[in-house]
């Protein structure tokens, strides 16, 4: 196996971090399902991109689909375990955007729509990036 592979998909995390993991990747996941397609209550893909052309973020729908794409696969990717390392790091970037582009002039706290949820979520996914994906994953079972 490539050198550079097996080190991505490498842990040394152990049981812990599955549970995190995967609650994290369901987290995202419907997150992502919202701005995609609509699901759970969310705007879809066309709302999403109209409300980031709105504040700014240029070009809104293919910012939109980036960001549901992030949260939606990368989410997926964390529930099973694989490749967890570069999915965790396209959530992280995710999460900073949202932090600087939209809640940081809220302050922190959620219920004034600041960066505190997605502050916790940007630093779990820099774990997942630091630790790997754990031993209950398919990054540990192919990685050897």
């Amino acid at each position: 196996m490539n050198a550079l592979i097996k080190t991505a998909l490498s842990t040394q995390a152990g049981y812990g971090i599955t549970l995190l993991r995967i609650v994290t990747g369901l987290t995202f996941a419907a997150h992502g399902a919202q701005k995609l397609f609509g699901w759970f209550g969310g705007y879809g893909l066309e709302g999403v991109a109209q409300w980031m052309e709105s504040i700014g973020i240029t070009p809104g729908y293919l910012m939109a689909a980036l960001a549901g794409s992030a949260e939606f696969f990368g989410g997926l990717a964390l529930v099973v375990g694989l490749l967890v390392r570069p999915a965790a790091i396209s959530l992280l970037i995710a999460m900073l955007v949202a932090i600087f582009s939209v809640h940081w002039v809220n302050g922190f706290f959620m219920s004034a729509n600041g960066y505190e949820y997605a502050m916790i979520l940007a630093l779990i996914s820099a774990t997942l990036v630091i630790e790997g994906a754990g031993k209950l994953s398919l990054d540990r079972r192919i990685a050897g």
